[in-house]
């Protein structure tokens, strides 16, 4: 039984955006100001020096030499800057060919325009494929970029391969041709998408490919794009640079109640900003400033993919379009801080440019992609991810809270968890599915890897390392034949016979090494909202975000919403990290995160608190702040984003190793004296201060034998 608690509404005062500064300007903008930027006190003081440095650059360099025709231009293409065509990862084709047709009927401009082609000031055709894989920057992007001012976005045209690194956030439309983000593909006549690239992970590239549709008339067509977004001073700019193989996107700020409640923390209110180590790089006059991004110059490399990259995507990806008898089941493993994650969502975004969903099997505790961490979960994926976890956190279609951010206290429950979720798959999927695993590469957690290879029907096994090296032995089939795992052991070829009857596992697989070739592979990051547990503490913000209204507005504090009221005869109280004796339980629950579970049997009470004895494996469906106890009248309150359509089925409380992030507890305006929850006179030298870490009792690997 839940009850809400009723509370007087609060009046909600108009909204009011503070986000950017609307700066008005025609023709010429001036440069951006500190605060459009919304930044750190070092970032104002870098674009005060760029302004310093605006006023005293020179005016653009013309062209020295009158503009060649573009029949002239073909005949006389360097032959250094002649590349063979090549496959995408998308599955696309690129080609350096393009046609114009001088005849066109547009403006004046255009006719003047048309027998010569400009781009980023250099005037060969022959130059434009090694042009078009350059960085837009500075003059670059006032040439490419336009700005409406009262409408709030800027348009963008970019030429083939043409690259925008940036910081911050944005929503993109494709309004022309074609652009890849993290190997999705965005085509004109698709739907806007968010992009978030915050300064706890890798910055993220906006690519131009080549157009689909080389017949098409290409002048007009952009000329009426153009014209429902820009005046006529822009649009007359814009096209000048319009070619076939260009490409139109655009470009507006976006802000949602995840934003907006992770900017209300102090120390997350820069999330979205350069960091310091790349200010220097930080492009801060362009037309894109105001909206919410940050243009990056060269210095700063986004995601970088090695050859053995590019190879693992595009075998994936083959094979998963090809005839594959069966679904497609890639397991992909490395060592910490190798790239799995971005190697996923890659393979994911590129996977979703052929069909039109992808599985997903969590088993990575720690770095978790769709959930809070602790939890392993099955999700069906069926739009692109263009940012990092904690920005498309969502509820999977199964889910079980481990409740800790590491499994090697219990191995058992770990694995029986994931074949749990894995039974929960329905047998007749074809959809390709994805497994991820922890960093955990030596002892148990390579032992684990063996047995996953074992219990799951992989088709692909996808090996990530660094430095030449795959920091434990290669998992090919001929070393599965021999190795032993904790729960498995040669010759076996799997360890459950339903998955032989279901899915008929291949008595092999295809094993792929990628080697990781970015800056800082094989070390955790060591910069602001970079290290592992800032990213824990992310995924967790973000799911406490969706208790905010989706309405624009002042962020409301957790302490202030309204809490369901839960007696404390309707549900269990479990603990899963740790032994906790009864009369304690209340004591460690209060105040905590709690997994929000259901039990098989019905739960059956005596008038007091029902405490559990033993860890279950059970479907957890979210996660709720257990905010209050009352002794007195049996009730638990509970704040949760959950529908109560589903809290209904909800009989159990679980609590485990995931802490709230401080921040939750020490930024709670309006109170007055000792803030709950909070105590600063606590020292963990005292013996037993600390918590408690309980092995179950594994044999150890010396003891099974070499592996």
């Amino acid at each position: 039984m839940i009850m809400k608690v009723n509370k007087p509404k609060q009046v909600k005062g108009p909204a009011k955006s503070l986000k950017w500064k609307d700066v008005r300007g025609k023709r010429c903008r001036p440069p951006v100001s500190s605060s459009e930027l919304n930044s750190s006190p070092v970032m104002a003081r870098l674009a005060k020096e760029h302004q310093a440095s605006v006023k005293k650059k020179p005016t653009v360099k013309r062209l020295k030499n009158k503009a060649k025709p573009v029949s002239e231009m073909k005949n006389n293409i360097p032959q250094t800057a002649i590349k063979p065509s090549h496959t995408e990862a998308n599955g696309g084709s690129a080609s350096m060919e393009f046609t114009m047709d001088n005849e066109s009927n547009d403006s004046q401009d255009w006719k003047e325009y048309s027998k010569s082609i400009q781009v980023n000031g250099v005037e060969t055709a022959g130059d434009l494929e090694y042009v078009s894989t350059s960085r837009l920057e500075g003059e670059s992007l006032h040439c490419c970029a336009e700005r409406d001012d009262r409408q709030n976005h800027a348009v963008l045209v970019m030429q083939k391969h043409q690259t925008l690194c940036f910081r911050g956030k944005c929503l993109l439309t494709c309004l022309y041709g074609r652009v890849e983000v993290m190997g999705f593909t965005i085509e004109e006549g698709q739907q806007s998408y968010p992009l978030f690239s915050p300064a706890s992970h890798c910055p993220l590239t906006i690519r131009a490919l080549e157009g689909s549709d080389q017949g098409r008339d290409d002048r007009t067509e952009a000329s009426t794009v153009l014209r429902k977004y820009l005046q006529p001073g822009s649009r007359k700019k814009l096209l000048k640079r319009i070619t076939s193989n260009s490409s139109i996107i655009l470009l507006e700020p976006m802000e949602t109640p995840l934003t907006r409640f992770l900017s209300s923390f102090t120390d997350l209110s820069e999330l979205f900003n350069p960091p310091v180590m790349e200010l220097m790089s930080a492009v801060l006059d362009t037309p894109l400033n105001g909206l919410g991004m940050v243009p990056l110059g060269p210095a700063i490399e986004g995601l970088q993919m090695s050859k053995s990259y590019k190879d693992a995507l595009n075998m994936v990806v083959g094979a998963c379009r090809g005839d594959m008898d069966g679904c497609a089941v890639i397991l992909v493993c490395g060592t910490k801080n190798v790239g799995k994650s971005s190697f996923i969502r890659n393979l994911i975004n590129n996977l979703l440019n052929h069909t039109a969903s992808v599985d997903y099997l969590e088993g990575d505790l720690g770095q978790t992609e769709f959930t809070p961490a602790g939890c392993l979960s099955l999700s069906t994926v069926r739009g692109p991810l263009l940012g990092p976890p904690f920005t498309h956190q969502c509820t999977p279609e199964h889910m079980i809270y481990y409740g800790h951010s590491s499994y090697e206290t219990d191995l058992e429950r770990y694995m029986e968890s994931l074949k749990s979720l894995w039974r929960r798959r329905p047998r007749t999927r074809e959809t390709p599915v994805i497994i991820n695993t922890a960093g955990w590469v030596k002892g148990f957690g390579f032992q684990l890897l063996v047995d996953m290879i074992r219990f799951f029907p992989v088709s692909h096994v996808i090996q990530l390392g660094h430095g030449g090296v795959t920091q434990c032995p290669a998992l090919t089939p001929e070393f599965l034949r021999t190795a032993h795992g904790s729960q498995t052991h040669p010759p076996a070829e799997t360890a459950l016979a339903e998955f032989t009857e279901s899915h008929s596992p291949p008595r092999s697989y295809t094993h792929l090494v990628v080697q990781s070739e970015f800056s800082g592979v094989g070390r955790q990051g060591t910069a602001r909202h970079q290290r592992s547990n800032e990213h824990r503490e992310l995924s967790l913000l973000a799911y406490l975000s969706q208790l905010q209204s989706p309405d624009p507005g002042p962020v409301r504090p957790l302490h202030s919403l309204t809490p369901y009221q839960v007696p404390h005869t309707a549900v269990a109280l479990g603990v899963l990290h740790c032994e906790v004796v009864p009369g304690h339980m209340m004591y460690a629950a209060n105040g905590s995160l709690v997994g929000l579970c259901c039990l098989g049997e019905k739960v059956s009470s005596r008038g007091g608190a029902v405490l559990l004895s033993q860890t279950p494996i059970c479907p957890c469906v979210g996660f709720g702040v257990l905010r209050g106890i009352d002794m007195a009248r049996g009730l638990y309150f509970l704040l949760t984003p959950v529908d109560p359509s589903v809290l209904r089925k909800v009989n159990c409380l679980l609590l485990g190793a995931i802490s709230l992030p401080s921040c939750v507890l020490t930024s709670q305006p309006g109170i007055e004296g000792e803030m709950p929850y909070v105590t600063t006179d606590y020292s963990f030298d005292l013996t037993g201060a600390g918590k408690l870490r309980i092995f179950k009792g594994l044999t150890r690997p010396s003891q099974m034998g070499a592996l």
